[in-house]
């Protein structure tokens, strides 16, 4: 498909060899209308060659059949050429510095490549993107312009997904290194492409800088010769939490079966955090339980289900599932020390299930009676916290404090968030607040039901309710592994207005 506006020629191309002619002869037409001559339209000629092939000889998996766009736009002082795909994470600092004085037959040519686009070329980027994948950026100057100068590096080299290495192999399990990021963004990558939630995930340098502060713990499992098999962090979301979540938990295909998502799960537990940490929680996804099962095991316990919080396109490499409808989530939790005993104040039409949640936690709270006549409202607004994902069309409400309008101000924002076409929004209730026994009954009457609960979430002890917006579910699709979540799989069932529907 090619496409011309104006000063700008955009193509797309299949990622195959066999089209190289079709844009090395698109670029040069491009460069010749800008009014490069001869001489100049073979330099960049031969960089856009280096640049296309680089691309679609490392940028894909084997397995995948992509596309990629170049674009040529003019310019004042000459010709940006942007070359973008959506192909594996690289980090271009890990790139070899190419030395040609110091080459013989026997030396290796990494970095020639990178090197002939920079002598051709008068600047050369290579752009991170994340979930918008790469962009390399060529930039070819009129002779009167001075060069630019500035250079990045190439995409590093795609293997072909090896087989799933049966026999049992010896490997450790310690902190990530600095330059393991890039490892761990592809292979989030190899198992999510980019539909995961969290970008993060894709930006090396994020990882670094979130384990510095110590926002991030990153654990990485790696074989006795330092060759990167998975990663599994805990993360704190918000400056205020005190329990951070465990995620980003990817184990590369082929060292599946060996253990490492165990490991890294004990190594993580144990491991001295920079932060408070009273509990830790993680999310499995339902459509398989796999996840499920490993929370189950290392003490990490059903508390709530989350409905279709994530698209179903949501990608899981090599573990089966149901793409037919939105994803859930099955939320655990598990206390880091026995848990002080506190004051719950649960809407009575539920507190028997809160109950059943706090003992599969292994909490026994107190449990608070409200007065005959609840107390009213502050007469102040409430303070209200919201977020919201738009890759996986779900936001988030948290009362933080209540106050006279607190229904309407919370209605507002689910009405914001419908007109966006946002697919599930969870509510999120201080347990400690007295006001949150009789408050409940009215949220619910907004659309709102029963989720679950989260102990020492970021506004105290947590009630969670959801509302689905004109979502699509069969709950005969999600799969809750443990008794605890197929009661309350069913408990919520009961409770959803939509379920009889």
């Amino acid at each position: 498909m090619l496409v011309n506006t104006n000063e700008t020629v955009e193509l797309t191309l299949p990622n195959q060899l066999s089209y190289l002619p079709v844009a090395q002869a698109v670029v040069r037409e491009a460069a010749r209308n800008c009014g490069f001559a001869d001489a100049t339209l073979s330099e960049i000629e031969l960089g856009v060659e280096e640049a296309v092939t680089n691309i679609m000889k490392h940028a894909y998996d084997i397995e995948e059949n992509p596309t990629f766009d170049i674009v040529c736009k003019r310019l004042p002082e000459g010709l940006q050429i942007i070359l973008r795909e959506k192909g594996i994470p690289f980090d271009p600092k890990l790139i070899p510095h190419y030395k040609p004085e110091e080459m013989d037959l026997e030396s290796s040519s990494a970095g020639m490549g990178f090197h002939l686009m920079k002598s051709m070329m008068d600047d050369v980027q290579l752009v991170n993107l994340g979930p918008g994948g790469k962009e390399t950026r060529l930039l070819k100057l009129f002779k009167d312009t001075s060069r630019a100068g500035k250079a990045g590096g190439p995409a590093t080299p795609v293997v072909a997904e090896p087989k799933v290495i049966e026999e049992k192999i010896a490997y450790d399990v310690r902190l990530m290194a600095e330059n393991e990021a890039i490892e761990v963004s592809k292979c989030a990558f190899k198992s999510h492409g980019y539909s995961f939630f969290d970008d993060h995930i894709y930006f090396p340098e994020r990882l670094v800088e979130l384990n510095q502060n110590g926002t991030m713990i990153s654990a990485v499992a790696v074989t006795k010769n330092n060759v990167f098999m998975g990663h599994a962090a805990l993360l704190y979301q918000h400056p205020e939490d005190r329990i951070p979540e465990l995620t980003f938990v990817f184990v590369n295909v082929e060292y599946r079966g060996q253990g490492a998502f165990n490991r890294l799960n004990e190594f993580l537990m144990k491991t001295p955090k920079k932060r408070e940490c009273t509990g830790i929680y993680a999310y499995a996804v339902a459509n398989h339980t796999f996840t499920q099962k490993t929370m189950a095991r290392y003490g990490i316990n059903d508390c709530g289900i989350l409905l279709a919080t994530s698209p179903r396109t949501w990608k899981f490499k090599g573990i089966p599932g149901d793409p037919t409808q939105r994803i859930s989530v099955i939320l655990a939790f598990r206390y880091m020390d026995t848990p002080k005993p506190i004051t719950i104040y649960a809407p009575a039409h539920h507190q028997e299930m809160i109950a059943k949640l706090y003992k599969n936690l292994g909490a026994t709270p107190v449990w608070g009676t409200a007065a005959s006549t609840p107390a009213p409202l502050p007469e102040s607004a409430p303070e209200i916290l919201t977020e919201i994902n738009e890759s996986e069309s779900c936001a988030e409400i948290y009362v933080k404090r209540y106050g006279k309008d607190v229904v309407r101000e919370v209605h507002k924002q689910l009405r914001r968030f419908c007109i966006q076409q946002i697919a599930c929004t969870n509510l999120f209730l201080n347990l400690e607040d007295p006001a949150t026994q009789a408050m409940t009954a009215e949220f619910e009457k907004l659309g709102f039901f029963f989720a679950g609960i989260l102990p020492c979430g970021r506004i105290g002890d947590t009630l969670i309710l959801q509302y689905l917006n004109n979502v699509d579910l069969s709950y005969e699709k999600i799969s809750a592994y443990s008794e605890m979540a197929k009661e309350l799989l069913e408990y919520i069932r009961v409770h959803d207005p939509n379920a009889s529907l």
